[in-house]
């Protein structure tokens, strides 16, 4: 008997972050002000940058670019969850729902390489600061966000070309609030052994690349940073790097509990919580823990709204 692939027909039904209609509208606010703050925040960060000769550096065009990044990544999911919450379909078309996580993964990976790319940053401005201009040259910067760009568009398109082999003729309800891997992965009735095995070798190696080059860039720079005699010497060091490693410990916290377990250890509330940490609470928080704490950003965004009352 032929097997229909039901979901190709007929597409998904998105079930969002709760099913209880009490909780729709109260959650359709709460998301809605945080995606108006995300969006906000970040062009903020992009306009300060910009406007401000002065923070025309690698770190913040890098920084900028995250921003613009955090803006895209919120914008794939956030607005069509916004819709489903006050609609009574929640339905996605299966090439909608591709279309949804091929931006998502290549988004989210960029997201990736533009920490990593901000860690090498700090690695040279710390380590080598007679060398910095000439390794952080603005051609050497451009090239490393263009790489960051094209491995994650890469990655992006072999999961979907994996995903949109698969068979679905079953239900057709994904338990989240966009497609994600794992939660489609679990609707599928074809095998899904070898695209869970290809799924988890290429995410482990093109998310650990990222993560380790932070890690060995954070090493360096705490040996680096003991050797310096005075504690004032090393708390000022230390302290251009706490908002990046903040940023870090948020993404890649809940990033890493999300993606790297078995799909048998998949739990619907738990990975819908952490999800929501990574895809709408940090690209939110970003804004704030690089302003708050960094006297060049303050300066920047003051020197922006004073133009803007001008």
């Amino acid at each position: 008997m032929e097997t229909k692939n039901y979901s190709s027909d007929s597409g998904f039904i998105l079930l969002g972050l709760s099913s209880n209609p009490r909780l729709q509208k109260p959650l359709f606010a709460i998301f809605l002000i945080m995606y108006l703050v995300t969006v906000l925040g970040n062009v903020l960060i992009i306009l300060a940058i910009h406007s401000d000769p002065r923070l025309h550096n690698p770190m913040y065009f890098f920084l900028s670019n995250l921003s613009f990044m955090d803006i895209c990544f919120t914008t794939v999911t956030v607005p069509k969850m916004l819709v489903n919450l006050l609609s009574e379909t929640k339905a996605i078309s299966f090439l909608g729902c591709l279309v949804q996580m091929y931006f998502f993964i290549a988004f989210a990976n960029t997201d990736s390489y533009l920490l990593a790319s901000m860690a090498i940053d700090r690695l040279v401005a710390i380590c080598h600061p007679f060398h910095y201009n000439r390794v952080m040259n603005p051609r050497r910067c451009l090239l490393m966000l263009l790489g960051s760009c094209t491995i994650s568009h890469l990655h992006s398109l072999l999961r979907v070309l994996l995903m949109s082999r698969l068979s679905f003729c079953a239900s057709h309800v994904i338990k989240h609030f966009f497609c994600d891997t794992q939660p489609v992965l679990k609707l599928s009735c074809s095998d899904t052994s070898s695209s869970q095995i290809v799924v988890m070798t290429e995410t482990l190696a093109v998310i650990a690349t990222p993560f380790l080059c932070i890690l060995f860039s954070y090493l360096r720079i705490i040996v680096t940073v003991l050797r310096i005699p005075s504690a004032a010497g090393k708390w000022k060091a230390f302290s251009t790097c706490s908002s990046h490693l903040t940023v870090v410990a948020l993404f890649y916290g809940s990033v890493i509990y999300v993606y790297f377990r078995p799909l048998s250890m998949y739990s619907v509330v738990k990975d819908r919580v952490a999800t929501v940490m990574y895809t709408v609470v940090t690209p939110m928080l970003n804004p704030f823990i690089y302003s708050l704490r960094n006297k060049d950003m303050k300066r920047g965004l003051r020197k922006l709204r004073d133009r803007i009352h001008s």
